[in-house]
């Protein structure tokens, strides 16, 4: 068996000492989305909280894309909603299996995290891992085959990048929006996609192609650029500015 069987039903296991449990083996049907409190992040996983301590619980880690962990770094203790897929994870040469679920903030995310998976050599932990950039950037770089964009992703080498480009050229438009910051224009309309304010697009790859003049990761830049531009009621004025305000996040400011 491989990490892309997914398991039979299985028990709830309990916690020693808690009154919640831990949701380690489930039925890969009966759990399609998650919502409850986000009680930590760490190391690629999220534990999310349903239920309350009074009325009883259940504790649910969930692996998560690079991206959506990072998405996710303020909300610790606040409600959050997951699509969730799972699968079994091969421990031990094949010895064992062990349960996962993999959480994704939307339902467009999980679908592009399914078909990226079809690509040979890409397991469900190496996608998560590799899934670095919002989804729409991940598809924008496959259609306008950007090897260069694809190797810049962790797990992602040459060859890898080139097999994702034959895999799925064709196969990902629907993921392509305005925010894929392609240097050679913009890209179709990805539905339920948030609106761009006018410019915002050219902005965001004028200041990715600075930050990159300047030496920086293509992928850390484009993260601090969707940061630096998350506000809807505070957008730069200018390349200069949001460049300004990158450089402020990335001291921690």
């Amino acid at each position: 068996m491989t990490d892309n069987h997914r398991a039979n039903g299985h028990p709830f296991i309990p916690l020693a000492s808690a009154t919640c449990y831990v949701a380690a083996r489930y039925h890969p049907r009966m759990i399609a989305r998650i919502h409850g409190i986000l009680q930590s992040l760490a190391h690629g996983s999220a534990l999310v909280r349903v239920g309350s301590l009074e009325q009883g619980c259940l504790d649910y880690e969930l692996l998560l894309p690079a991206v959506v962990e990072a998405r996710l770094g303020g909300s610790i203790g606040k409600n959050v909603s997951l699509y969730t897929f799972h699968f079994l994870e091969s421990q031990g040469q094949g010895a064992s299996m062990l349960p996962r679920l993999a959480g994704f903030l939307t339902q467009d995310d999980l679908r592009f995290y399914m078909l990226f998976t079809t690509v040979k050599g890409i397991g469900y932990k190496r996608a998560l891992r590799a899934m670095a950039l919002e989804t729409a950037q991940i598809a924008g770089a496959i259609t306008d085959r950007d090897e260069k964009l694809l190797q810049s992703l962790p797990e992602i080498g040459k060859r890898t990048a080139e097999t994702v480009i034959v895999t799925l050229k064709g196969k990902v438009d629907a993921f392509v929006s305005a925010a894929s910051y392609r240097p050679n224009g913009g890209g179709k309309g990805e539905a339920g996609a948030k609106p761009q304010a006018a410019g915002s697009g050219s902005l965001a790859r004028e200041a990715l192609e600075a930050l990159l003049a300047l030496g920086e990761n293509r992928v850390q830049a484009i993260q601090w650029i969707d940061t630096a531009m998350s506000d809807p009621d505070d957008r730069p004025r200018d390349v200069s500015d949001l460049i300004n305000r990158i450089y402020r996040i990335r001291a921690g400011g």
